[in-house]
């Protein structure tokens, strides 16, 4: 691997055997206190609203606070403090769920790429292929940890709902941009081709030579491969092309339905050019690998924000807690995020909840650069999840932003909290974080296990 690929790699990843499950009680024996301050305690415990489960199944009727707490928010960030727990995943899609009947939700957005959420989407709309193999195909390289059993469930679910509620279904979206599928320049070109076919042959050598006709994870890789001027270049090919593309407006009398397919078609063009934009950096320098996590969790809120506005759809979006959060938790590497340029755009439309643990295990690249679970003891004294824990809930939600002056005091903050992504040990595992600085909702659980990865062949072919 290059210098350049593996400082992008560790960058696109660090905000990037399965253990059995253990049984989810309502409430715990709580450890004695170890030095903590018994009234913050119980400030934290008088705010702290008991889970009955992380599963989807069954009643919903706990998350009823929850719902209080987001209000009438139109996009809420639901993040994970590790990328590969299976209780985080549930907790997903258990909470969809009940957004999607109680509060009117109808988007779920997964921190993937735009051309991967179309096909998801196909299927969740119309019951277009199989879900486990768009899933092999789609979820590889820095995408490998949503192929899992936790989100294969979540997409059947919402394939069913759609059956029972076909006027009123749900969707699915992917808001990255480390790859722009064959279908994104499939789109461009054939609407192209049908409502400007004069310009069909410029088009055609704007994206001469990239459209992917390789695995996904193996386009990845090699985009991660090319020199920077090469990506440069590629980089001002989809631009032009994208420009192009908007100025060709219908005109004042076309009716809804050329409105609307020029406007996928630009947003199509504009996934590509995002795509083609985050290799533009110059890894080896630190401004301007700061400056591409940047440009990636700007692009990220702006297709999710794009999505609320063309859909009208409330939206849960799924990612890193790290990219959910309201400020960013390492300024001098990740300059701004996705949750933060979120409320910039949206004001109080937008809620951030983060996830905790206590103990328990995860998925992570280990240093032989292999794929393993891991497991973590009950938090450190003087940490974030140590005092959490202390709650007597065993798992529970506390709103952030409505809490006594202990507490509120203690949340607003900084100190150590986990923020596990794709690699496990290493630097830059435990952050100094303010709660309330960060997330306006925190659920807490106390142990977790690890997610329930599939395991297609490494070498699934294009399609």
């Amino acid at each position: 691997m290059t210098p350049r690929r593996t400082t992008l790699a560790a960058l696109l990843l660090a905000v990037g055997t399965v253990a059995a499950a253990v049984p989810v009680s309502f409430a715990r024996t709580p450890a004695p206190p170890a030095g903590a301050d018994s009234a913050l305690i119980a400030e934290l415990e008088r705010g702290a609203h008991p889970l009955r489960t992380t599963e989807p199944g069954g009643s919903l009727r706990d998350l009823r606070p929850v719902g209080r707490m987001v209000k009438d928010a139109r996009v809420v960030g639901l993040g994970e403090a590790t990328h590969s727990t299976h209780e985080f995943f549930t907790m997903k899609h258990r909470l969809f769920r009940y957004l999607v009947e109680e509060k009117g939700f109808r988007g779920f957005s997964l921190e993937a790429s735009w051309s991967t959420g179309l096909r998801l989407d196909d299927y969740v709309l119309h019951g277009k292929g199989d879900p486990r193999r768009i899933m092999d195909e789609e979820f590889q390289a820095d995408y490998l940890w949503w192929n899992t059993d936790e989100f294969a469930d979540l997409l059947t679910w919402m394939r069913d709902y759609n059956r029972a509620h076909p006027k009123d279904p749900v969707r699915f979206m992917g808001n990255d941009h480390i790859y722009a599928g064959p279908e994104l320049y499939d789109k461009v070109t054939a609407y192209v081709a049908e409502n400007r076919p004069a310009l069909l042959p410029r088009f055609s050598e704007l994206y001469r030579g990239l459209r992917p006709t390789t695995s996904v994870g193996a386009h990845i890789n090699a985009s991660k491969e090319r020199p920077v001027a090469e990506s440069r270049e590629i980089a001002d090919r989809t631009g032009r092309a994208l420009d192009l593309l908007k100025r060709q407006q219908p005109g004042l009398g076309s009716g809804k339905a050329a409105q609307e397919a020029f406007t996928w078609a630009v947003r199509h063009a504009t996934a590509i050019d995002q795509t083609a934009g985050q290799f533009t950096f110059d890894f080896d320098d630190p401004r301007q690998a700061a400056a591409s996590m940047r440009y990636r969790d700007r692009a990220m809120a702006a297709t999710v924000a794009w999505w609320h506005r063309q859909t009208g759809d409330k939206v849960l979006v799924s990612a890193h807690n790290a990219h959910l959060a309201l400020r960013s938790h390492a300024p001098e590497v990740y300059p701004k995020v996705q949750g933060h340029f979120l409320r910039d755009k949206l004001g109080k439309d937008y809620v951030s909840i983060g996830t905790a643990f206590d103990s328990g295990s995860f998925n992570a690249v280990d240093a032989e650069n292999r794929i393993r679970a891991f497991t973590l003891g009950p938090a450190k004294p003087g940490t974030n999840e140590h005092t959490l824990d202390e709650v007597r809930h065993r798992d529970y939600a506390l709103d952030l932003r409505d809490t006594p002056a202990n507490a509120r005091a203690w949340l607003a903050t900084p100190r150590a909290t986990r923020l596990i992504a794709a690699s496990y040990p290493g630097p830059g595992i435990e952050y100094p974080i303010a709660l309330s600085r960060a997330h306006d909702i925190i659920v807490h659980l106390h142990r977790t296990t690890a997610a329930k990865l599939r395991a297609p062949s490494p070498s699934t072919p294009a399609r």
